[in-house]
């Protein structure tokens, strides 16, 4: 008995790595190594800035599209079929962007690689986490997640000495970490999922799940000031310099490290809908620090925090998905690819809005914090709301 729960303890956590490696390689890698590729490729001439900034919004495109996409395809292709060839898809658009070609054929694989990380986004999880006991799903969520982090510590790691060498060989050398990253997690995917039900979820739940998208849109929204302009605050708007800004970045990314496993195991321990709730507190907090304070410990504990709740978030969301949809592995994969969708499209709009903002503001760092905490109190009010009114009309036991 012993041996047999242990060969099943080993075949998910091989599945686990298997997500992990597909998150680094779709967002980690494919999204993240892009921005510090910029400044290179502007300098060897490759594009002008507008140009390079409308690749990366290429990205993000492609990664809505592959979200919507992610559950057809695992449904006409199968989920492992689907996840090899999304991986292979990110590895291959890296090779292909060694070659300057042309703006479109540089658009059509940065598109491509977008596709290739709202599929793996969406899918990987949910495949891998159907196989894992619910008391564990917390901790190997948030052990897939970490993927992000680690894709965003190797970019920032691998990128500049890279560039030294060449734009070219910084393209090909991420090209043979995600190709690597793809074969090892090649005959980690479960070969068959749980059979699809297909009868949705209470009217009540639906609405808490409808809630959940908006919520978890507002939460991207909230934390879009960071990822854009926590840098740039310290080193111009406070006037510390680069150097002092990177520092807080450093933070920033050790957070995305740890952030996933943490919140992971916490809501195992406590439920995912509360995990999330207190998530969605502390994020408010820490953004809304920033709003009223620079001194170095807030910049320190407010990098760090937020740093760990930006793929940190992501698996309690997942696993509320799963708390609303128990049982029904299609539904669950429908539920979190539109979460998917939800975060993209928020962090977008926040990112174009408060860039806006701040053109109009003329540097007001402090006004950009304030609106990402109020969209953070946002969600944390429509999650009580859902919540009261789901629990009124639940409908009576008999008895």
């Amino acid at each position: 008995m012993c041996a047999v729960a242990s060969t099943g303890n080993a075949a998910y956590w091989r599945a686990v790595s298997a997500g992990l490696c597909a998150n680094m390689v779709g967002v980690g890698l494919a999204r993240f190594a892009y921005t510090p590729l910029i400044p290179a490729l502007v300098a060897a001439q490759w594009f002008p800035p507008s140009a390079a900034a409308y690749l990366g919004a290429a990205n993000l495109a492609g990664y809505v599209a592959g979200a919507l996409l992610a559950r057809p395809i695992a449904l006409r292709a199968g989920s492992a079929s689907a996840l090899r060839t999304m991986m292979t898809v990110a590895a291959a658009a890296f090779f292909a962007c060694a070659l300057p070609l042309s703006f479109g054929w540089f658009f059509v694989w940065r598109f491509a690689s977008g596709v290739s990380g709202g599929v793996l986004m969406a899918l990987a999880a949910p495949v891998v986490l159907a196989h894992v006991p619910p008391s564990q799903r917390g901790l190997a969520g948030g052990a897939i997640f970490t993927g992000v982090g680690l894709g965003i510590a190797a970019s920032g790691t691998l990128v500049p000495p890279l560039v030294r060498t060449g734009l070219p060989q910084a393209w090909l050398g991420l090209g043979a970490l995600a190709l690597v990253l793809t074969a090892a997690s090649w005959s980690g995917w479960p070969r068959e999922l749980p059979r699809m039900a297909r009868a949705g979820a209470p009217a009540p739940r639906r609405r808490v799940l409808v809630a959940l998208y908006v919520e978890y849109g507002l939460n991207a929204a909230g934390l879009v000031p960071h990822m854009l302009f926590l840098v740039d605050f310290v080193a111009r708007g406070l006037g510390q310099g680069l150097a002092s800004g990177a520092r807080y970045w450093v933070l920033f990314g050790v957070g995305a490290m740890l952030g996933p496993l943490a919140n992971g195991r916490l809501a195992d321990r406590i439920g995912f809908a509360l995990a999330f709730r207190l998530a969605l507190i502390v994020q408010a907090a820490c953004v809304a620090l920033l709003a009223a304070s620079a001194q170095p410990w807030s910049l320190t504990l407010s990098s760090f925090v937020i740093g760990a709740m930006v793929p940190g978030v992501v698996p309690l969301v997942l696993g509320r998905t799963h708390e609303l949809l128990p049982d029904d592995a299609d539904q669950q994969l429908k539920a979190w690819g539109l979460c998917t969708v939800a975060f993209a499209l928020g962090q977008a709009a926040a990112a174009y809005g408060f860039s806006f903002v701040f053109a109009q503001m003329d540097g007001g760092y402090r006004l950009l914090y304030a609106l990402g905490a109020t969209a953070l109190g946002l969600a944390l009010i429509i999650d009580f709301a859902a919540a009261e009114r789901a629990t009124k009309q639940r409908p009576a036991m008999p008895g």
